[in-house]
């Protein structure tokens, strides 16, 4: 067992601590409200936390409204609490708040459990509502950067595609391989991680809509698509023929130059080039032969669609792959 503090943790730990801290130098009653209020807001990641803060604002100050009204006019009855939330919950359902259901019961029990509706008390749960929203957004307003996280994912998953090809190469050439296909299920997993982790990093910029790394895991998982349709055609082809040799050498050179910039469209003009010669080739003579060939045909138009996803990719910044290169040592 591992015991481990996290970033969200510290914040949460500072964020009550400085709330209620607040609350009671201001001199407000139910001091701890504030503290709740601020866990309550704390997520993930900015954009998150700033939805949440706003729902959970709208919503108490809706709790606010009716409590003022029910409890006046009907009284401070247990019974009272119930007809409250039959319509206050359909009425943050519908205004599409309902995330701040919980925050605002809070608010409802401490203007029941007072006994009265003043100014004072209505003043006093604003403020409650002000400190846990503001102190939140505060200290959620720092999110460390993920980009070390995703540069590693980047890394891992390019080191698969590339031991992936390669095998595909190796077959094509000796129909003999002592892979366990490890890599694929693993890529798999690896690109749902590390799209989520992308779409946080997305999340935590107002001014961007879709981060760059978010945009390069999902070519990446269509490209990924493609080499699981690719292994099922090289795996049953019937005959290895001299155009096996061919594609299986340039397919090993794609093995050896996967990364995250883009030169797809040099590889393109040379998966042509071979197309052109093997047209120009004797035709086959054999049944296996033609269905061999036919199905080396389709393999290029899978390796076409796989480059032609990547020549649509622009490509990582320079920086962030200089920043890779020195950080791996590589050239």
């Amino acid at each position: 067992m591992t015991f481990k503090i996290g970033y969200r943790t510290i914040k949460t730990a500072v964020g009550v601590t400085a709330a209620i801290f607040l609350a009671q130098l201001l001199g407000l009653n139910s001091f701890s409200g504030a503290g709740i209020i601020t866990i309550l807001c704390i997520q993930v990641s900015k954009k998150k936390s700033l939805r949440a803060s706003v729902s959970r604002l709208i919503a108490c100050m809706i709790a606010i409204v009716f409590s003022a009204v029910l409890f006046q006019v009907l009284g401070f009855n247990a019974w009272v609490i119930g007809l409250m939330l039959l319509l206050f919950i359909p009425t943050t359902v519908a205004l599409k708040v309902n995330e701040g259901i919980v925050t605002s019961s809070v608010i409802i029990l401490h203007l029941y459990t007072a006994g009265e509706i003043t100014w004072k008390l209505l003043l006093n749960e604003a403020a409650l509502i002000s400190i846990g929203i503001g102190v939140a957004l505060l200290v959620n307003w720092y999110m460390p950067s993920l980009d070390n996280k995703l540069i590693v994912f980047q890394e891992k998953i390019e080191e698969n595609f590339s031991k992936i090809l390669k095998e595909v190469s190796l077959y094509l050439r000796n129909e003999d391989s002592e892979w366990d296909g490890r890599e694929i299920t693993e890529t798999g997993k690896l690109l749902a991680e590390a799209k989520t982790l992308a779409f946080r990093d997305v999340e935590n910029h107002f001014l961007r809509e879709e981060d760059i790394y978010y945009h390069y895991f999902k070519m990446r998982e269509k490209q990924f698509s493609i080499i699981e349709r690719i292994l099922p055609l090289v795996a049953n082809l019937p005959l290895r023929v001299k155009q096996s040799g061919m594609l299986a050498e340039f397919i090993a050179e794609l093995g050896e130059n996967v990364h995250p910039q883009n030169t797809a469209i040099v590889y393109l003009g040379k998966l042509k080039e071979m197309d052109a010669v093997f047209k120009e080739m004797k035709l086959p003579s054999t049944r296996q032969e033609f269905e061999s060939r036919a199905a080396l045909l389709q393999l290029m138009k899978e390796i076409e669609e796989y480059l032609l996803i990547k020549r649509n990719f622009k490509g990582l910044p320079v920086k962030q792959t200089m920043h890779q290169k020195r950080r791996t040592g590589l050239n």
